[in-house]
């Protein structure tokens, strides 16, 4: 018996005034905490609405820009499609100005859309291959993880004042067209 109400058990994260992380399995006093995350144990795993750290240090290091238009019909919903299906966090640029489309030009050398840029790499027109050969040697996952109350993807965003990607290279030689 004692098994069984352990692969059910709850725990607590919790972080008092301090900033000192505590683990109980009771709550802690209202007033001792000032953050505190309930979780469940599920046997050996616990479930956690945090990303897995591979896919947290690929966004930190390799971030997903997709630069897409209002008019665009063509291959701009397949690439969001792919980041969907993929699980790809990315940020949305929509190309409805001439600042967001000065930095389209300033990222890729045109204003083609979409264009997808993961870190320095970019990617112009929607190409599966491509977009698929700079997101698996960023290390971004290939199929979508499902976590406990996330999204699919970042809400696509259009940027009032978009910023470039970080000049940073992939490992390896991933494909680029320019």
């Amino acid at each position: 018996m004692l098994v069984a109400s352990s692969a059910s058990a709850q725990f607590y994260r919790w972080i008092d005034q301090a900033g000192k992380v505590h683990y109980t399995d009771a709550p802690p006093p209202p007033s001792a905490a000032k953050s505190v995350e309930q979780k469940k144990l599920g046997g050996s795993v616990i479930e956690t609405s945090q990303a897995p750290y591979q896919l947290t240090e690929a966004m930190r290091i390799y971030p997903v820009v997709l630069y897409t238009s209002p008019s665009c019909k063509d291959g701009c919903p397949q690439a969001r499609e792919l980041l969907g299906k993929r699980g790809v966090p990315f940020r949305e640029v929509s190309v409805a100005d001439d600042e967001s489309n000065a930095l389209l030009k300033k990222v890729s050398g045109t204003n083609q859309v979409p264009t997808l840029t993961v870190g320095s790499q970019v990617q112009i027109g929607y190409e599966p291959g491509g977009f698929n050969s700079l997101l698996d040697t960023a290390g971004y996952p290939k199929s979508a993880i499902n976590l406990p109350g996330a999204t699919k993807a970042m809400a696509p965003a259009t940027a009032a004042k978009p910023q470039a990607p970080a000049a940073t290279a992939l490992p390896g030689n991933a494909k680029t067209t320019q």
